[in-house]
């Protein structure tokens, strides 16, 4: 699943530990979540959408196989 947190934390100015704190994660979480390699729970997307003060489908973007 695709995702666009690394380019809507730049436009912020949001480092990555600062999203990490904001929404309960580690660094590493949203490190591996802006290369692709985990996808984020139903909760803390929902987490990082608020963060953002936008929608789930506005960050994530989901591919149907």
């Amino acid at each position: 699943m695709e995702n666009r947190i690394k380019e809507l934390r730049k436009q912020q100015n949001v480092t990555q530990e600062d999203l990490a704190n904001a929404v309960g994660v580690t660094r590493q979480t949203i490190i591996s979540l802006e290369n692709g390699k985990y996808n984020a729970s139903l909760q803390l997307a929902f987490k990082i959408a608020k963060y953002f003060n936008t929608d789930i489908e506005s960050i994530f973007v989901f591919e149907e196989d």
